[in-house]
């Protein structure tokens, strides 16, 4: 028996934990009734006379040990837990590089943020969309090009639901749900039945504007992509707005801006131009306003778009339009210090 309580002594003295469970596990096993303490008291009926005294005063000891190595346990492991994991020392010890955010991302956060300082709202819609919200409201005739199979990405069994085309779909679901006045901002991807090249590519990204409320002029909308220009290119960057047509606005016009790069002197960029075109805009049509609800005698309005990738090409220089979508590490890294 003597033996016994020595042998437990030794192995109680080695024992560890790492967590409290493992702990009240060594306590039921040593210290509950059905423990291995316990029953050696039990056995003490058959322990000899003469030995009684040594063997009892051996196994209270043992207990007392047993007792305050379990609560230490316990104490350790509860500290073990509340300070979380433990070190993995299999781990390198060189910093983990962190990612960064895709030039895409950057420039279209930009572009929000630049209009958001405006009392432009962000809007968003489904890329999947069906005819009326991207062509019918938007003033697109029946026969009008851009519904033919050659640009747009038709779902086989529903010939009315469409792959957006432009983010005009949502600029028609504001002016539906909402009466003026209404001054939102509308990025997404679009898609479009092109050939992949460096200079076009089968989806890109958008980002288009509209303001709609009362006495709304061209002027506001020359005023509003002036100050877009100076904050995203420079406070020396000019504009100019050449007519051209939309089937959503009248009168239309694209905007050019003063390269960047030459300061408007004329360089390989822009051609020697020294003008660099970066949107489409113009004044919004009554017949789309009258299309989505809206009364055109009393409200007027401005829309405009462009696309992140063109922007992104001018601040960046990218040269080649698929190594947005190409994923390659190299090409990203190039951008961390844009985040």
């Amino acid at each position: 028996m003597i033996e016994k309580i020595e042998k437990l002594k030794q192995e109680i003295a080695a024992l560890q934990a790492g967590s409290p469970e493992e702990a009240e596990a060594l306590r039921i096993k040593y210290l509950s009734k059905k423990g291995e303490i316990t029953a050696l008291m039990n056995d003490f009926r058959n322990v000899p006379a003469e030995q009684k005294k040594e063997v009892g005063m051996r196994i209270n000891e043992l207990k007392t040990i047993a007792q305050e190595k379990i609560a230490q346990l316990k104490a350790e492991a509860s500290v073990q837990a509340a300070a979380g994991p433990a070190v993995d020392l299999t781990r390198t010890p060189y910093p983990i590089p962190l990612g960064t955010r895709h030039p895409l991302t950057i420039v279209k956060n930009e572009i929000v943020d630049i209009f958001s300082r405006l009392g432009f709202t962000l809007a968003e819609g489904p890329e999947v969309e069906d005819d009326w919200h991207v062509y019918s409201s938007m003033n697109f005739a029946d026969d009008h090009p851009a519904r033919d199979m050659q640009d747009t990405f038709f779902v086989e069994s529903r010939p009315d639901i469409i792959l957006r085309s432009h983010t005009s779909s949502v600029q028609a679901r504001v002016m539906e749900s909402q009466q003026p006045p209404i001054r939102v901002i509308c990025p997404g991807r679009v898609y479009r039945n092109e050939a992949i090249s460096a200079r076009a590519h089968c989806f890109f990204h958008q980002v288009e504007g509209l303001y709609i409320d009362r006495g709304v002029s061209f002027t506001d909308l020359k005023q509003v992509l002036l100050l877009f220009a100076q904050e995203m290119f420079g406070p020396e960057t000019k504009i100019r707005l050449r007519p051209s047509y939309f089937p959503f606005t009248e009168p239309s016009a694209e905007m050019d801006i003063s390269c960047h790069l030459c300061g408007g002197k004329g360089c390989s960029f822009c051609k020697h131009t020294g003008w660099v075109e970066i949107l489409g805009c113009g004044m919004v049509d009554p017949a789309v306003l009258e299309a989505n609800g809206i009364d055109s005698t009393q409200y007027t309005g401005y829309a405009f778009g462009m696309g992140i990738e063109r922007i992104t090409n001018l601040k960046f220089q990218v040269k080649d339009l698929r190594m947005f979508s190409e994923n390659d590490i190299r090409f990203l890294d190039e951008f961390t210090s844009a985040n």
